[in-house]
């Protein structure tokens, strides 16, 4: 069982995944081929829909939702359209450990909910690598890095 606590940190944390991934996919929009244009335009509007989500469920919780900041870190530099290629896997790798995080701290629907996110950011982390791996969402963690804060606000 969980936490509420537990959760609401979970859904804090998703949150703020939520709000770098949305910043990132706005790089990588800016900087996709025209091929790709449109994956990612629709990872950012399915970014945008969860954030404001997890901004009602941080408000159920008794919570309140951490605002965007205003820009964020990237993890390298985004010159062209195979940079914005793996910023897009990164960003899906680290919502997926993440919402990883939520399974864990929650239940019922909420944790239907976050196992569903997991699932599609797995599923669009893959299309961008052209490849899958074997636990979405637990491979990062396993390797050692941080997930839970995706691309931290620039200081």
């Amino acid at each position: 069982m969980s936490d509420s606590k537990d959760e609401l940190r979970a859904v804090q944390a998703a949150l703020g995944a939520e709000h770098a991934a949305v910043y990132g996919f706005g790089v990588v929009g800016g900087r996709i081929s025209e091929g790709r244009r449109e994956e990612a335009r629709t990872a950012y509007d399915a970014h945008r829909a969860r954030r404001d989500a997890l901004q009602r469920a941080v408000r159920d919780l008794g919570g309140e939702p951490e605002p965007s900041a205003a820009a964020y870190a990237l993890p390298f530099a985004v010159p062209d359209s195979d940079a914005a290629v793996r910023l897009a896997t990164e960003l899906e790798e680290r919502v997926a450990g993440v919402y990883s995080d939520l399974v864990r701290a929650s239940t019922g629907a909420r944790r239907g909910s976050a196992a569903e996110a997991l699932r599609e950011a797995a599923v669009r982390a893959a299309r961008w690598r052209g490849g899958s791996v074997t636990f979405p969402g637990l491979a990062e963690r396993a390797a050692g890095s941080d997930t839970t804060a995706p691309a931290g606000p620039k200081a």
